[in-house]
């Protein structure tokens, strides 16, 4: 009895030391500081680069990890990146998605384990798929370049409109805020309309393309700034730099430098600062248990032109 006793004992023993040890180590998970995922579109455009750069340093400061990924414009490459934040333990996810539709399942999947994703500049075809969406005001923004657009055109002229990623909704979003005021102008003829992927070297090659059949255009308007950058450079090959006005969108720092050197008319300067910082705000309340978030929060566009360029420097105002 002794030694059943005994063998009973050193087994109970056993027991709760495993349960006190299970219950040390999920406190020390527990303990451990939260991770924060930042999924890129891409980085091969500076605008984006300094999206994630500001969405790091906010987490950062708000003592959590966090690691960039870089989609490169593929939403193959994006989903591997969603499998391998959710599988690593990642608590958030501050996401760029590269394509409003095809993007939803992998915020789906993300919420669906439990990790909230915060959806930055761009976003995805569902009310019900991210916690929050904090996006720049496209359509309002061209709304206000289009109407400069019109002015510096005295309401006349043929003209070229490049357009960004067609699975995109800022893509559209820009080009239905700019076509709500210029078609309005039957003098203001469009004389072609052409996807360059929102990249500069394919803008170049796209207006390249096009000035080869219209060569007598007036202006072009480009759904960001590194289209606008190429569509400038293609100009200036062409000998057309000084004849042709070009319009941008996002308040980039090249941009912003060439409006102050007058070889670009205007852009719609976004913040992208506030987005990210935002979203890593929204993802540090969620932590604390926050739950009632707006699905969608617009962040207001400003036009920036030679007569006001001194109040901006790339990606918002100066301080």
């Amino acid at each position: 009895m002794n030694k059943l006793l005994k063998s009973c004992l050193t087994a109970l023993g056993c027991v709760l030391f495993g349960v006190a040890l299970i219950r040390c180590k999920t406190r020390q998970t527990t303990d451990e500081p939260k991770k924060i995922a930042i999924v890129v579109s891409t980085l091969n455009n500076p605008w984006f680069v300094f999206l994630a750069e500001r969405a790091q340093a906010k987490a950062k400061e708000l003592g959590y990890e966090s690691k960039v990924f870089d989609s490169q414009n593929n939403t193959a490459q994006e989903t591997d990146h969603f499998e391998n934040a959710i599988a690593s333990g990642y608590n958030a996810i501050l996401f760029n998605p590269t394509d409003a539709d095809g993007s939803i399942i992998n915020v789906k999947n993300a919420t669906a384990a439990g990790v909230p994703v915060f959806c930055m500049d761009r976003e995805v075809n569902a009310n019900d798929a991210a916690t929050s969406q904090i996006l720049s005001d496209s359509y309002s923004g061209c709304v206000s370049i289009a109407k400069y657009f019109v002015e510096t055109l005295n309401k006349k002229g043929k003209y070229v409109e490049i357009l960004g990623m067609v699975g995109d909704n800022n893509t559209w979003n820009r080009s239905k805020g700019f076509h709500s005021v210029v078609d309005h102008y039957p003098d203001l003829k469009m004389v072609a309309q052409q996807s360059a992927d929102f990249d500069r070297n394919k803008a170049m090659e796209v207006l390249e393309s096009i000035l080869q059949a219209q060569p007598d255009i007036d202006a072009v308007f480009c759904g960001n700034d590194a289209m606008a950058m190429g569509a400038y450079q293609a100009l200036v090959a062409s000998g057309k730099a000084d004849k042709v006005k070009v319009f941008g969108f996002d308040g980039a720092e090249d941009v912003v430098l060439s409006i102050q050197q007058g070889k670009i008319m205007a852009t719609g300067m976004q913040f992208p600062e506030v987005m990210a910082e935002t979203a890593a705000n929204f993802a540090d309340a969620y932590f604390k248990g926050k739950r009632d978030f707006p699905k969608k929060m617009p962040v207001a566009v400003e036009l920036v032109r030679k007569d006001n360029i001194e109040n901006y420097a790339a990606y918002g105002k100066k301080e």
